[in-house]
């Protein structure tokens, strides 16, 4: 069974920056996509940046410019570096891993204050 733990959530005021960490435990043969995607109040999960075993990468639009998302594969991490954030970016960030099937973590929560 693979688990997911995400850290690095938390508060901070609109320009500020966090990062979120994701680590993987488990017993895993084959690390494939590694993704966040977050779920405002009232809102569904959306998409918010992936990363493909093969290097490619991908964002929202709307954190375009702005997050940057990388991967250790020797650690089974993926990490989200999060700036000049918005108050809209207010949300509970999910981490996504695609290990022979999808796992989804607990998600932690980032309140951006305006």
């Amino acid at each position: 069974q693979v688990q997911l733990v995400e850290t690095g959530g938390g508060l901070v005021q609109a320009g500020g920056s966090l990062r979120l960490s994701c680590a993987a435990s488990g017993t895993i043969f084959s690390l494939g996509a590694m993704a966040w995607y977050r779920q405002a109040p009232g809102s569904q999960r959306e998409f918010v940046a992936s990363t493909t075993s093969g290097g490619d990468i991908n964002y929202a639009d709307s954190v375009k410019g702005r997050f940057t998302i990388s991967r250790d594969n020797a650690k089974k991490s993926v990490y989200l570096q999060m700036n000049s954030l918005k108050p809209e970016d207010t949300a509970v960030y999910y981490c996504y891993v695609w290990a022979t099937k999808a796992y989804w973590g607990r998600g932690t929560q980032v309140t951006v204050s305006s």
